[in-house]
């Protein structure tokens, strides 16, 4: 079949190697409740345990613990209990951020103690330690009432640091205080550096020389990043550290090798992270291939790809995901059954027709709880055509890219009886002068400004994982247009995919996995042909939309070559691989 993954001739062989990696047998030597898998990081999106992160590395980080739970690995999720929860308003089309506040025993949360972080010439911050265990998971929170939110202010001021100092120093001191001694340290992303400098400076306080302890810490530290230009990591200066950093580590070695990684005074965490991390992965086979990044001698990093994968008992509807299964398209590990693309094969458009048309009633249910750009509740008729958008609005990601020619956009929403939805949360601390502040102010002006648009085209606020799950339940096709070379991954088409919504995307992040990619592919030389090929794009799913025998195959060639990689077990897979070097 064209379009099928590169590399999985032999799919058979990779579900019997995948069990074998997670079988408890296998792994009681580097696994174990007291040796567990320990992810870090600074955002997780799980709204069910009162953490609510800004994106799609959040979300990434709550799949990834809810796949370790499925699977009974054993795991701990380190990372900040923010004391305020963002959400986002429109008052005259213009994105108002609102602050709730959130407390830790609200969520099942349990206080387990207090640790120290320490900042030159002030008193001790003490950091409120809470748990939760979740069958083999754990999530371990730092929180304190002064901690601030997530992504406030520039990405170097001096709040930022103290985030990630405490959540690496702090979070530490918590896995000691529950008796715990990681197998392995996953750092997602930078910002968690300093939990592998913390581990570095036990290792050398117990009387390991430095150079010993910094490879036993680059053996169980794996980087994964999620940034494709270098230049976007954070730098902070000596100084910085001065008041930050050192008051935290005792050992003058530590210190002293630390300083040595400093240039004209400045040091970028993404060079101290390549210094701690032997095992290092961006998250598709693209940004593995295109990423630049170099160590301090400058030569060039490498990073292994490892794809993201979802959690598809979060994100896909339950009826579906008990459809998957009893064809045996996905086996009981969520991984694709032995024959499922010869099953697809035989899939009829009335089964799948069937889930769109519940997919739709639950996202007319999830709207009424909703308000759109103009204060309204938004239902969308249950046989209309449904476009939407689901992205982070970041300029990148190009939401406004269906708007550039509003005529043109129109007459395909009128031609097909068509409604257009879009949702995502803006960064925070954004104003007139912030180029998506800007264009978006002009999208919705424009739509304004048409009333057929003003009917048909919905910007639903305060965007979040319930909304997420229910645009890619209800809706027929989904818009991915990023532009190539910035999107890491993206997992948002993968729920898309696997909830039967046909996708329309630029060849890009995880989309950009298989070659040619199996969807209805926007290209072109320059910005304007994109468009003009969003817009045949968009003309020639409708037709497919209409036709049952198209729309079928259309459907089922997208799982047929994405459902590998789209699988969170997959990806936790592949992690265990990589880590523990199954054969």
């Amino acid at each position: 079949m064209s379009g099928q993954p590169t590399t999985d001739n032999n799919l058979i062989e990779d579900v019997a190697e995948f069990y074998a990696a997670i079988d408890r047998a296998s792994l009681t030597h580097k696994l174990s409740a007291e040796r567990p898998y320990v992810y870090t990081t600074m955002e997780i999106y799980d709204v069910n345990n009162g953490i609510r992160g800004a994106g799609g590395l959040g979300v990434l980080a709550a799949d990834t613990r809810r796949v370790a739970e499925d699977l009974e690995i054993p795991f701990v999720m380190l990372t900040p209990f923010y004391r305020e929860e963002r959400h986002q308003t429109m008052n005259d089309f213009v994105p108002q951020d609102n602050y709730t506040p959130r407390k830790p025993t609200d969520f099942g949360f349990q206080k387990v103690g207090d640790v120290p972080v320490k900042i030159a010439d002030k008193p001790e911050a003490m950091l409120e330690i809470y748990e939760k265990i979740c069958g083999s998971t754990r999530f371990l929170t730092i929180s304190e009432d002064n901690f601030g939110v997530l992504y406030g202010g520039d990405s170097s001021e001096d709040n930022r640091l103290y985030q990630m100092v405490a959540l690496g120093f702090g979070g530490y001191q918590a896995l000691k205080m529950r008796g715990l001694k990681p197998a392995v340290m996953q750092l997602n992303e930078t910002a968690t550096t300093f939990s592998a400098v913390a581990r570095l400076d036990e290792l050398c306080r117990n009387g390991m020389g430095i150079y010993e302890a910094i490879v036993y810490v680059r053996k169980h530290t794996l980087y994964t990043n999620h940034t494709l230009v270098m230049a976007a990591e954070p730098v902070y200066t000596y100084e910085q550290f001065e008041k930050y950093v050192f008051p935290n580590i005792v050992s003058p070695a530590v210190k002293h090798f630390i300083s040595g990684l400093f240039r004209d005074a400045r040091l970028r965490l993404n060079n101290l992270t390549i210094e701690l991390a032997e095992a290092k992965n961006c998250v598709s086979r693209l940004h593995a291939k295109v990423i630049n990044f170099t160590d301090l001698s400058g030569e060039r990093v490498d990073f292994k790809a490892i794809t993201n994968g979802i959690d598809f008992n979060t994100w896909l509807m339950p009826e579906i995901m008990d459809f998957y299964h009893d064809k045996g398209i996905l086996d009981k590990f969520n991984m694709p059954g032995e024959n499922f693309r010869e099953i697809l094969k035989s899939l009829v458009a009335s089964d799948l027709r069937g889930f769109k048309k519940l997919g739709r009633a639950k996202l007319n249910k999830e709207l009424e709880t909703r308000k759109n750009q103009y204060g309204k509740i938004v239902q969308i008729p249950e046989g209309a055509l449904l476009y939407e958008f689901k992205r982070r609005f970041v300029s990148y990601k190009r939401p406004w890219m269906p708007f550039e020619h509003p005529d043109e956009f129109r007459s395909i929403l009128f031609e097909n009886d068509a409604h257009y939805i879009m949702s995502g949360m803006m960064a925070g601390n954004v104003g007139a002068g912030d180029t998506t502040y800007d264009r978006l102010q002009v999208m919705l002006h424009n739509i304004d400004s048409e009333p057929y648009l003003r009917e048909r085209v919905h910007y639903i606020t305060d965007y979040d994982e319930s909304l997420s799950a229910a645009m890619s339940a209800g809706s027929d096709v989904s818009i991915n247009v990023p532009e190539v070379g910035w999107e890491a991954c993206g997992t948002s088409f993968m729920k898309d995919i696997g909830d039967l919504t046909m996708l329309i995307s630029t060849n890009d992040g995880g989309v950009a996995d298989i070659e040619p990619p199996p969807v209805l592919e926007v290209r072109g030389e320059n910005y304007q042909e994109e468009i003009a090929s969003l817009y045949t794009q968009m003309r020639l799913a409708a037709e497919i939309w209409r036709d049952d025998q198209k729309w079928t195959e259309e459907i089922t060639r997208q799982l047929a070559a994405y459902l590998p990689i789209m699988s969170g077990a997959r990806m936790m897979r592949d992690y265990l691989r990589y880590l523990f070097k199954t054969n």
